[in-house]
């Protein structure tokens, strides 16, 4: 499955494009089919070129941008809005402008009312708009969804851009920001998201903070399934104790894969205010921003989130209507005590590649001991059997008699590559990794990446995670990677 959001003003006909395109109303409250306007997220899909395509129908309203933000947050894809008889509206530039911050590229720019007005001016006009902006050069489409005019050009448009989507991990751990949460009669709590990568199965226990909860059903297009595999629209009804406070913006999480961060290093354009709003995936939170220097800065969260190195991110101002994009570089950095220490950190992030100075989890003990004969004859050991993209495997070390103290002790020595607490590779591998990967397409996938090294899962994900750590990789919100620019 393929899911596309729409983006666009008020009343330009987005929800009936989708609803011309499936066949499906995705304008759910009474309230919405009566007034016409869209307040919640909808939802319709149809198949495309033989390809299963979920449509997220965002509102247009300025009331609602955090609602849109949260629509547009997780997908990866866009079909643009513009009324022929309505000219460039300002929801429609803080839609773009939002869409830019992301980085979304992929899309189709769709002149709807074409039976109304010539859509020639208005086309311009948009094709301008969206030149300077992450979208430039997406293909064009003139409809009206009321004659039906161009509805098929619209679906090749589509159909074309499918192949040209980056296909997630379905072995990625799963991180699904929650848009909707609501309880059933017979059935108890369903929660609906949009799945970047990985794979749900009936079953799975996914992790809410220190909670945990279990998938009792699971359905996709409307269709109850035993499995799903990202990108895809899901609704899971949840079984057993479900916590208080699990509503729409909460996220569910692999449990283990994914720390809950409070403060972050960042890049950012711009100069942000000291107390925006954070929207990531379809959750929102307030930030304090504390500017660091050139172009860097630290983002403390008034809730924490699951965030990690390489995610993309917006800031937005709600009373000026601005939006910032935001790399997140580092993940609860040691605290800026001393006089300089901020420039310092910006010179630091600006350097790069770099390891944040954070505490390891589940480490047994923070000590760094002398490189005792013992541990130099077990990493002559590890390094006379260890070739290529190799790490020894938990037997071995046990053998060895190595713990994670020791592989910390080995890796600041230098005589191992410490990815983790209990990861170690030859010295030089993230080097030689990095030569390898920045060869393959962009972006590219944890499999991808793998069967380049000519590694095992066990080894590749780790070192992944050590280069986005590092700064030489960027995580992107489907889970796939590209390489940071130098």
């Amino acid at each position: 499955m393929h899911v596309v959001a729409t983006a666009g003003h008020v009343d330009h006909g987005k929800s009936t494009l989708v609803r011309a395109l499936t066949g499906a109303e995705p304008d759910r409250l009474p309230a919405e089919q009566r007034r016409g306007l869209s307040i919640e997220l909808g939802y319709a899909w149809t198949e495309l070129g033989g390809h299963d395509v979920a449509f997220v129908d965002v509102p247009g309203h300025e009331r609602f941008v955090a609602t849109t933000l949260a629509g547009l947050g997780p997908v990866p894809a866009v079909m643009f809005v513009v009324a022929a008889d309505d000219p460039w509206m300002p929801q429609a530039e803080e839609h773009l402008a939002a869409l830019d911050a992301l980085g979304v590229s992929h899309g189709v720019l769709v002149v709807t009312r074409a039976d109304l007005a010539d859509p020639g001016p208005t086309l311009a006009l948009a094709r301008r708009r969206l030149a300077a902006t992450s979208l430039a050069g997406v293909p064009e489409v003139v409809v009206s969804g009321r004659t039906g005019e161009g509805l098929d050009r619209l679906r090749s448009a589509l159909a074309g851009m499918i192949p040209t989507l980056a296909e997630p991990d379905p072995a990625a751990p799963v991180r699904l920001w929650l848009d909707r949460a609501f309880h059933v009669r017979g059935t108890g709590t369903v929660v609906t998201g949009t799945l970047q990568a990985g794979t749900l199965r009936v079953g799975d226990r996914l992790a809410w903070h220190e909670e945990q909860v279990r998938i009792r059903g699971l359905q996709s297009l409307e269709r109850p399934v035993e499995t799903v595999s990202g990108v895809a629209r899901v609704a899971l009804a949840l079984g057993g104790h479900v916590p208080d406070g699990l509503d729409r913006e909460s996220v569910l999480v692999t449990p283990g894969a994914f720390g809950d961060i409070s403060v972050v290093d960042v890049a950012v354009a711009g100069d942000p205010p000291g107390r925006p709003l954070l929207h990531v995936g379809a959750t929102a939170t307030s930030v304090q921003v504390r500017p660091l220097a050139d172009g860097y800065a630290r983002l403390r969260l008034e809730r924490p989130l699951p965030l990690v190195v390489g995610d993309r991110v917006l800031l937005r101002d709600p009373g000026a209507r601005t939006v910032w994009g935001v790399d997140v570089l580092a993940l609860d950095p040691a605290p800026l005590r001393r006089r300089g220490a901020a420039a310092r950190r910006a010179a630091e992030l600006a350097d790069g590649p770099f390891e944040p100075p954070v505490a390891v989890v589940d480490e047994p003990e923070q000590r760094t001991p002398a490189l005792t004969p013992r541990l130099s004859e077990a990493a002559a050991i590890i390094r006379e059997h260890l070739a290529g993209f190799d790490a020894p495997d938990a037997t071995t070390l046990a053998d060895l008699g190595l713990d994670a103290a020791d592989l910390a002790a080995l890796g600041a020595d230098g005589e191992l590559l410490r990815l983790d607490a209990r990861t170690v590779m030859l010295p030089g591998s993230d080097e030689r990794a990095v030569e390898v990967l920045a060869t393959l397409p962009a972006p590219f996938t944890t499999s991808q990446a793998r069967q380049a090294l000519g590694t095992s899962r066990r080894v590749v994900l780790p070192l992944l995670t050590y280069l986005d750590r590092t700064g030489r990789t960027v995580r992107l919100a489907d889970d796939t990677r590209r390489m940071r620019a130098r």
